[in-house]
């Protein structure tokens, strides 16, 4: 295919737009032209320009993943899954997968690790940590160390259940207290003995003050 032309963009001195004998027309950057060799009156054969759009992908789906990362900490399994969303072939998100890898700036394990440092600490259980990381696409052999971060029930619990309790034995606030727990990811038995606890802690500070 023979390039007619290669325009300036008016809105970036660094990007061009390739113009094509046979009408195509692909946006490039400055460094595109200089990796292909690209200039006005050039012939690419169908293997070069097959080239051409496989790296021009690649570098699109790198950038579209560096805006996703600058927002919020993504697992690899994330970034890959909104590539494809945004409608990047599955090899080519793969790889830019692999690229962030190399380059340091997807880290499953510390990722992992924060999760659960996260929801440990805003008084979640371990089940419903398990189902963010299962969510996020963290691997499971990850888990293991990454548990190693988390909370005591009791001390992962008791801020929510101050706020949650205010104090209060009845009964009901009680129950409220403990079924409250047990959707924030503790089983019923272990959210029972955590507000059980909880409540004696409290009686005991009172009986002394």
């Amino acid at each position: 295919m023979l390039i007619e032309k290669l325009v300036v963009s008016e809105k970036r001195a660094d990007r061009f737009t390739l113009l094509f004998e046979n009408g195509t027309k692909i946006k490039v950057s400055a460094g595109q032209i200089a990796e292909f060799n690209l200039y006005s009156g050039r012939e690419l054969t169908d293997e070069e320009f097959s080239a051409l759009r496989e790296g021009i992908d690649r570098s699109l789906s790198k950038a579209r993943a560096l805006r996703m990362l600058g927002t919020r900490n993504l697992s690899a399994r994330e970034v890959e899954r909104r590539l494809i969303t945004k409608g990047e072939s599955a090899d080519t998100a793969r790889d830019t997968v692999e690229w962030l890898g190399k380059a340091g700036l997807v880290n499953d394990e510390e990722y992992a690790a924060g999760i659960v440092a996260y929801y440990s600490g805003k008084g979640y259980g371990a089940a419903r940590i398990r189902s963010e990381l299962f969510t996020r696409g963290i691997p499971r052999e990850l888990w293991e160390d990454a548990f190693s971060g988390l909370k005591e029930p009791d001390e992962a619990a008791n801020p929510y259940l101050e706020k949650k309790l205010k104090g209060s034995t009845d009964k009901e606030d009680i129950r409220k207290a403990v079924n409250s727990l047990c959707s924030r990811g503790f089983s019923y038995e272990e959210a029972k003995g955590i507000v059980r606890r909880h409540i004696e802690n409290k009686e005991k500070i009172n009986d002394n003050v």
